[in-house]
């Protein structure tokens, strides 16, 4: 058997994250739908892009921010994702390994171009995404470094990329290799659009007992379980897993294993400027703490800890040191 020298390797959408404040006439004004996320072309990028101002860019992705956060609490991870031969592609690649995460994948040309989040944060800090998937929704089976994944502990994957057909088929493949490799494979359901379209995919992984640790927040669990009872969504997914972890915004989190239950509240922090990445990084921290071998009540702190970070301040990426901020409040 492969050796698990890496904690957590994750497949996931590579994508650079644009985001810039904006007021909420301009996201009525666009006809967007505040703190949701939508796929859009690429001339609907440009055209929204146009109506940003001063923007910060910086490397994103759901399991990417989530892979940057367990890197930030010193955990070694591995990054699988497709980026083009373009100007984004290279900034994406360089900002991953920069971190010390393993990125192997190999580049396509230069159409369709690395895929662009263009995120518009309100006064209130709610983020409103709209994604065009580029290169990223086209990462074949042929492209999935093997012997990465049976390096790792844990294989994370992102149900954003579920969507497209081609890298449905890889995260297939990735389950497969890390279930015969006898690693677990975790799962984030990541929003109700996709679970509106693949929940009986989800549904099926689960039930055939291919998912180990599921990812959700609240209102995520209720639409895959088909329930508006947060209790009863809880009740039902529970048993198909070996962790269930359902993140509740500022009412904290909770986790069921084993039958046993573990919550946790929201860290409080002074102002909330931008959500981008909290349910990314609270995944990072709760993994890290898995990792790390703590119990399943100081994961679900930590996670905690470094969403209640990203969300202080804009990007999805950690500006603080994560791993001071664990020390100070659980050793």
């Amino acid at each position: 058997m492969t050796i698990a020298d890496l904690d957590v390797v994750a497949v996931g959408n590579a994508i650079v994250d644009i985001i810039a404040a904006a007021e909420d006439t301009l996201i009525e004004a666009e006809g967007l739908t505040k703190g949701g996320m939508q796929l859009v072309d690429a001339a609907r990028a440009d055209a929204l892009y146009a109506k940003m101002g001063t923007a910060h860019e910086i490397s994103g992705g759901s399991a990417a921010n989530t892979i940057a956060g367990m890197a930030a609490l010193g955990r070694k991870c591995g990054f699988i994702g497709q980026v083009a031969d373009d100007q984004f592609g290279k900034v994406f690649a360089h900002d991953i390994r920069a971190i010390g995460v393993e990125f192997t994948t190999e580049v396509r040309g230069e159409e369709p171009p690395t895929a662009q989040c263009l995120i518009f944060v309100t006064p209130d800090g709610q983020r409103t995404m709209n994604t065009f998937l580029g290169a990223s929704q086209f990462l074949p089976a042929k492209a999935l470094d093997k012997t990465m994944i049976e390096r790792a502990g844990v294989l994370y994957l992102e149900g954003y990329l579920w969507d497209p057909e081609e890298p449905r088929a890889a995260m297939r493949e990735a389950i497969a290799i890390a279930k015969n490799a006898g690693r677990k494979v975790a799962f984030t359901l990541s929003d109700n659009f996709v679970i509106s379209r693949h929940g009986d995919d989800f549904r099926a992984l689960l039930n055939d007992g291919s998912i180990d640790i599921l990812f959700a927040n609240d209102g995520e669990i209720r639409t895959l379980m088909g329930t508006d009872d947060l209790e009863a969504a809880v009740a039902v997914a529970a048993p198909l897993v070996d962790i269930l972890v359902v993140t509740r915004s500022e009412e904290g989190a909770l986790a069921i294993k084993d039958g046993a239950r573990y919550e946790v509240a929201a860290e409080p922090i002074e102002k909330v400027i931008d959500t981008t990445g909290a349910g990314d990084l609270f995944a990072a921290g709760f993994l890290a703490g898995q990792a790390e071998g703590r119990s399943i009540a100081d994961s679900l702190t930590m996670g905690a800890i470094c969403a209640a970070e990203i969300i202080s301040h804009y990007g999805p990426r950690p500006e603080a040191d994560l791993r001071e901020l664990v020390a100070a409040r659980l050793g």
